[in-house]
């Protein structure tokens, strides 16, 4: 396998297509993933419950239950990081995918080494802060790299792996600016060609959840046309 973040590593596939389920599943065995596969969103919730995953890869388009709700309701139980699987890039299927707690989305037909080499980004921890400085505090807001743990006013909050990522990148830095091409870079792993509005749509989820008012933050700011920092 060559890369220690494989082993062990479940992915649950949701994909109602059994033909591109079945040559999906084989790529990323042979890639050195194990899989498990779930045809409706139905299927996906039990097969979770039953048998947590670390990554979840999710068709929009299913019958029954769709994978927007599959993804809600699996946010609801666990921060897993979860990808979207889309048709069409363009579409409001992404921003409403990653509003429902997606980390990202691809679309189809799906690249197996691409696609690994997302899974991989969105497993790796957050990089440690720097020994010495355990703790950050940015007034009511404490950030503890080392534990993957977050407070405001005393009070833990539950953040996604890649919240959590995104906020620590920001927090060692307090006041730079950072570019959404070098959050996508930093946070996701992706190139510069990646999309802004994974970006977006994740400083508002991390606002809801580390803002006293997220409609005027006072931590993670905009800083209007060069992208965002964490105001010490």
């Amino acid at each position: 396998m060559g890369d220690n973040v494989r082993v062990g590593t479940r992915i649950l596939y949701v994909e109602d297509d059994q033909r591109i389920r079945g040559s999906v599943k084989l790529a990323l065995e042979d890639d050195g993933w194990q899989v498990d596969e779930a045809e409706t969103g139905e299927d996906a919730i039990v097969n979770f419950d039953r048998q947590p995953s670390d990554v979840v890869l999710i068709d929009i388009m299913l019958p029954g239950i769709d994978g927007f709700e599959v993804c809600r309701s699996i946010r609801r139980r666990s921060d897993v990081p979860i990808i979207m699987v889309t048709a069409r890039a363009d579409t409001h299927d992404v921003v409403a995918g990653l509003e429902a707690g997606a980390d990202d989305y691809m679309t189809k037909p799906l690249q197996p080494k691409e696609l690994s080499a997302r899974i991989r980004a969105l497993l790796r921890r957050a990089r440690p802060n720097q020994p010495g400085n355990p703790r950050l505090r940015f007034g009511d807001l404490e950030v503890v790299p080392s534990e993957g743990v977050v407070s405001r006013d005393g009070e833990q909050l539950h953040l996604t792996k890649t919240e959590f990522r995104l906020l620590v990148e920001l927090a060692n830095n307090p006041g730079k600016v950072f570019s959404r091409e070098d959050l996508l870079e930093k946070v996701w792993g992706h190139g510069v060609f990646g999309d802004g509005r994974l970006v977006d749509v994740h400083v508002r989820r991390l606002r809801t959840k580390v803002e006293a008012d997220p409609a005027n933050p006072r931590h993670v700011v905009t800083v209007r046309g060069l992208g965002y920092k964490l105001q010490p």
